[in-house]
């Protein structure tokens, strides 16, 4: 009868508990679910919280099951054992649905780590009041703590330095997750402030571990970081060049390569600036300064593009860059330089007769004209002609793809065509002198020659009839780019007929070299 009894007050204790931590349960599933649909990023905790919950309702089960079978002791440890575990988990779960689901949704973002404190004080509560529900005296549990603390204070000073560090870091927010930053010779994003350290990812795929105390020692650079400014940074070029050449012109050309280069990762505010920055023995030390657009790309490789800009600029300009006066032993004699100069200059013959404008010339004419050729290379992305400028060569191209586009009478500029090397741009202004009607943009890098029109003018005046072949080919370009500007502007009208353009542009040809 006693057995009974005490099955029976068992039970009924057992189910008014079970009505409690039913309740508790329910609003634990539910915020899981919650977690589950909106937090996808921490399903791995709500998981872990699930499966432990589980295993702790499955030691409560079996505690009763103990406690029937008058196996008390064991029955009270395994659940207040199971109980502080649930106490645990509700306080983490808890945490996650206030610091990572409500608050960011009412537009409140804390600091993790104020998360990770809140947590803590959770757990030490839930841990003293599970202690004062089985009768230890507490007032005891925090005199013994003082002085196990006090040891441990002086075990971890390090530890405790990294954990002090972290929390100062994330407080005062010098440092957010997202900086790009440079600690010694290290440069990279942080992605991680956490107690003990910070993480930096660096270009080359490489995470550096900075302990937190040391962060705080350094000489920390929180790189493109300005206050009411876009996330940019100064990136520095140095280049030298000889003294015979005017400063002025060296800047100017630079500046322009930079400014108006099109050139990716390359910010069109601020402005692109050249500078001299100092006069050294044989050579004069300028400085390019730009900025960067993107910090995580690769800063060595817009600078290369940079320097290829700006190589291929000052070539064009005919300015060499400064080279040191030593002597160099070689077992090239005057006969290879020669061979060299050959071979080169057969090239640019082989390039001429490809063209059908120059189809009536013999070999001596083609050498004059081979002759005057000018080295035009330009980079990916350099603007080769302008519509509207008035320049008067023609440029042979003799590799490399370019980008044709017409502004259209809204302003915008249009792409119509894409030539391929080889080809001729600029026929228009080097015969009739009349500004450029497109705008070509370098679609690769491009190795050109530029003819002028005083090279040429001797050549008309030898051969009359080359006026001729010269007209053709510009009303076969003139047509076609003037039927792009019909498609784009319906308001223009057609140009004359095909015939009367070629006299047209005869006419012109012959008064612009004054032929008469």
């Amino acid at each position: 009868m006693n057995f009974f009894q005490a099955l029976w007050n068992n039970f009924t204790v057992f189910t008014s508990e079970t009505i409690q931590l039913s309740v508790l349960m329910s609003l634990s599933l539910i915020i899981n679910f919650m977690l589950w649909l909106w937090r996808q990023q921490d399903r791995k905790h709500v998981i872990a919280i699930l499966i432990i919950q589980a295993i702790s309702l499955s030691f409560i089960i079996l505690s009763k099951n103990l406690l029937a079978l008058e196996l008390k002791a064991l029955s009270q440890g395994l659940q207040q054992f199971s109980s502080v575990i649930i106490g645990i988990t509700f306080v983490r779960l808890f945490g996650l649905f206030l610091f990572r689901l409500v608050l960011p949704l009412c537009r409140i973002n804390l600091l993790r780590i104020i998360e990770d404190i809140v947590e803590i004080i959770g757990y030490g509560a839930w841990l003293f009041i599970c202690l004062h529900e089985v009768g230890v005296n507490l007032s005891s549990i925090v005199t013994t703590s003082a002085v196990i603390t006090g040891v441990l204070a002086l075990a971890m000073q390090d530890t405790l330095s990294n954990i002090l560090s972290g929390l100062a870091l994330q407080l005062d927010n010098s440092i957010k997750v997202g900086d790009w930053i440079g600690v010694d010779e290290a440069i990279g994003c942080v992605s991680e402030v956490s107690w003990r350290n910070t993480a930096i990812e660096t270009r080359d795929w490489e995470t550096i571990i900075i302990p937190n105390n040391v962060l705080m020692k350094a000489k920390v650079t929180v790189l493109g970081r300005r206050k009411n400014e876009s996330l940019q940074l100064r990136r520095h070029i140095h280049f030298k060049t000889s003294y015979k050449h005017f400063p002025g012109d060296v800047i100017g050309i630079v500046q322009d390569a930079i400014q108006n280069g099109n050139i990716t990762n390359v910010a069109n505010y601020p402005l692109a600036s050249c500078m001299l920055i100092d006069l050294m023995p044989g050579s004069a030390h300028y400085e390019l300064r730009y900025w960067l657009t993107n910090i995580e790309k690769d800063t060595t490789s817009t600078d290369s593009n940079v320097r290829i800009r700006i190589n291929s600029a000052l070539q064009r300009a005919g300015i060499d860059f400064y080279e040191p006066r030593d002597i160099y032993l070689t077992h090239k004699d005057d006969a290879y330089e020669m061979r060299e100069r050959e071979l080169y200059f057969e090239n640019r013959l082989k390039n001429l007769h490809q063209f059908e404008i120059f189809s009536i010339l013999n070999d001596s004419e083609l050498s004059v004209i081979a002759e005057n050729l000018i080295y035009m290379p330009f980079a990916k992305g350099d603007f080769i002609i302008r519509q509207g400028e008035i320049a008067n060569w023609l440029l042979i191209v003799e590799n490399g793809s370019t980008d044709v586009f017409l502004k259209s009478s809204s302003g915008e500029l249009q792409l119509i065509n894409t030539t391929e090397g080889p080809c001729l741009l600029g026929e228009m202004g080097l015969m009739i002198g009349s500004p450029r009607s497109a705008t070509v943009v370098a679609k690769s890098d491009v190795s050109a020659y530029r003819l002028d029109k005083k090279s040429f003018h001797a050549l008309l005046i030898k051969r009359p009839e080359l006026a001729d072949e010269i007209t053709k080919l510009l009303v076969a370009r003139q047509y076609g780019i003037d039927n792009a500007q019909k498609s784009m502007d319906d308001d223009e009208a057609m140009a004359l007929l095909l015939k009367q353009q070629q006299n047209a542009f005869l006419i012109q040809l012959n008064k612009f070299f004054g032929l008469g």
